[in-house]
Parts: C-alpha cells; sequence; structure tokens
C-alpha cells in the first residue's frame, strides 16, 4: 500500500490519527504526516478508513 498526502488540502481535523494511529500523525501545525506504512491488514484497513472520512480528501491510497 502507498500512502499520499497532500499537505496544501490537510485542514488538520485529525480523524486520520483518531482511526489510524499507528499509521498517520500530526505535524506542529496539526498537518498531516506519515508515520510508516501499514504492514498488517488491520493497520492497512484503519488507512483506507482514515482516507475516506477525511474532511478535505487529504490521504490517498493505493494499493500495491
Amino acid at each position: 500500500m502507498q500512502i499520499d498526502v497532500d499537505t496544501d488540502r490537510c485542514v488538520g481535523a485529525g480523524q486520520c490519527v483518531l482511526t489510524a494511529p499507528d499509521v498517520f500523525d500530526q505535524d506542529d501545525s496539526g498537518i498531516v504526516m506519515v508515520l510508516e506504512e501499514p504492514s498488517d491488514e488491520p493497520a492497512r484497513d484503519a488507512a483506507r478508513q482514515a482516507g475516506l472520512i477525511c474532511p478535505s480528501q487529504a490521504i490517498s491510497l493505493r494499493e500495491s
């Protein structure tokens, strides 16, 4: 899985961090950053869900 974030679109809502805390975090400005690519299926599912609920659609995922 490849995760791309558009930091210009991110509004800092933090839903990604709440949904997939092992995958996403926020910098000091609240902008999303990827901690690591998910390595197991539960983490991949959480990352997919985070991408779906992102209010600014700043997260995109590609299956590899």
